[in-house]
């Protein structure tokens, strides 16, 4: 199975992983690992390991990160060019990795995995607006038959 890593800035990983498990219940082979400034110093030696160890249990690792370009990123980048099966994506949001976790199987490849999220990232994202009915004039939103 491919091992996931989640990584970013202050409290993002632990965050967004705490959502997930709210969301999609416990993950296996699925490890946060957080970047806190006052760590800048040893961050990149403990994603890396962090990275080595998921990467002897598992049949490659997907690391994601929050933004491209910032240290999570650019420790992942370093780590993945010394590991064998290492992929990072950026942009890591819950839609992503609801959709990565859910159909990763024994079977699921590296590349697949890495394009599903990437493909689900972007789904992801959108903008809506609730629009006013014109002829309503009650408290009622949504209409007598929806809601509770």
């Amino acid at each position: 199975m491919v091992g996931c890593i989640l990584t970013g800035h202050g409290t993002f990983a632990e965050g967004l992983g705490g959502a997930l498990e709210m969301v999609g219940g416990p993950q296996e082979s699925f490890e946060a690992v957080p970047f806190h400034e006052d760590e800048a110093a040893t961050f990149g030696e403990k994603l890396a390991s962090a990275i080595s160890q998921m990467a002897s249990a598992c049949d490659g690792v997907l690391v994601f990160c929050d933004l491209m370009g910032g240290t999570p990123f650019n420790q992942a980048m370093m780590a993945s060019a010394s590991v064998p099966n290492v992929e990072v994506v950026t942009g890591a949001n819950l839609p992503m990795l609801l959709e990565v976790l859910s159909v990763r199987t024994p079977a699921s490849t590296l590349d697949e995995l890495a394009e599903c999220a990437v493909t689900a990232g972007r789904f992801g994202v959108d903008r809506k607006k609730l629009e006013l009915a014109e002829d309503s004039d009650d408290d009622d939103l949504f209409g007598e038959e929806d809601g509770l």
